[in-house]
């Protein structure tokens, strides 16, 4: 089958590369990983694949079909038309906008070409933290209370217990979520408000905190046929002493490295079968109601009470290839011996198998 793979890749990797062209499947593995400094905030390019992931991408996929690279840029749509694949497989976070993530399935479905993952109004529904909880609470399902705040001034008619959560409305991939994002204060509110609204220029979410143990949820698979593989649990304890508990950009990027990764996960996470059910359920009905398809990562939070709440849907889950890199979506493959190359054409079946291509 023709596969294209499309895809957008970390800034300071082509950037590096300095030539002008997307990675093709002879040159990509030559495009040098030197970041450079500038001047672009810390965490712009974290949604980001990867030369190393994507490299990995089509090699996995390449073991059963011919694949074409497409860089998600502003020629995509043009690049896609007149290689017109028969699905594509998509990796896109994009780079614009609150529906950037729909942007390349919405020009698809303009082309009439079936893709992997799910459609252009359950991105940019799950890309929108606030929209995506509305829904969940509307079919009772659980999530922590939370406020929405377009500037500083709503901040005096917020009501807020503490300590309490401050993150960008539409981000994914740990993206604004710093230490700091924990607050205690009123001051500590109105700094981190403050910061997310200049740095990010968008809406902020404040969110209730949940005390409880925290675990991330992979899905596989379509309908009754979904598969929710081995849970994985963030084990705070592993992080500096003295930092919040909370799986911030400095837990995912800077603190753990795969040079030296940090011992944060554990998979099958250790909990009772009535605590393994209740999270499977939560999971499989939050993946429902959203509509997703294909695949997703659903982050989980216990409250006070030991029940598990929705706290984030990541329907373009991260996958860095290496064991040691700590992605969570091919940790709980692995643990269900499903290898990395196995769960990549796992993705891709599912979505043929909805388009009835096979």
């Amino acid at each position: 089958m023709e596969v294209a793979l499309v895809y957008n890749i970390k800034k300071e990797e082509t950037d590096a590369a300095d030539s002008g062209t997307e990675p093709s499947s002879q040159n990509i593995t030559d495009v040098s990983t030197q970041i450079k400094e500038n001047t672009q905030s810390a965490d712009t390019y974290a949604e980001w694949d990867t030369v190393e992931t994507i490299g990995a991408v089509r090699d996995a996929l390449s073991i059963r079909h011919s694949v074409s690279l497409i860089e998600a840029d502003e020629d995509a749509f043009e690049k896609i038309r007149r290689l017109q694949p028969e699905i594509v497989f998509n990796l896109a976070e994009g780079q614009f906008g609150v529906s950037r993530e729909a942007q390349i399935p919405a020009m698809l479905e303009l082309l009439n070409i079936p893709y992997t993952g799910s459609d252009p109004l359950t991105l940019a529904v799950c890309l929108d933290k606030s929209r995506a909880k509305e829904i969940l609470s509307y079919y009772k399902i659980p999530t922590p209370k939370f406020f929405v705040l377009y500037s500083l001034s709503d901040l005096s008619s917020l009501s807020v217990e503490y300590p309490c959560m401050v993150k960008p409305l539409c981000e994914g991939s740990s993206k604004g979520i710093f230490d700091a994002s924990l607050v205690r204060t009123p001051q500590e509110l109105n700094a981190q408000v403050e910061n997310i609204l200049v740095s990010y220029n968008e809406p902020v979410i404040v969110e209730e905190f949940l005390p409880g143990r925290e675990f991330t949820v992979a899905m596989l698979g379509n309908g009754d046929e979904v598969q929710v593989l081995p849970i994985v649990e963030i084990k705070f304890d592993s992080l500096p002493k003295g930092v919040n508990p909370i799986y911030s950009f400095e837990a995912k990027w800077i603190w753990d490295q795969s040079s030296n990764p940090l011992d944060i996960f554990e998979c099958p996470a250790r909990v009772t079968p009535s605590l393994q059910n209740s999270i499977e359920t939560i999971c499989k009905d939050t993946y429902k109601v959203l509509r997703c398809r294909d695949w997703s990562r659903i982050d989980v939070r216990l409250d006070n009470n030991g029940s598990p709440n929705i706290i984030e849907i990541n329907p373009l889950p991260g996958i860095l290839p290496k064991p040691e890199d700590n992605s969570c979506y091919p940790k709980a493959a692995r643990a269900a011996t499903i290898s990395y190359d196995e769960m990549l054409n796992r993705v891709l079946d599912s979505a043929c198998k909805r388009y009835g291509l096979l």
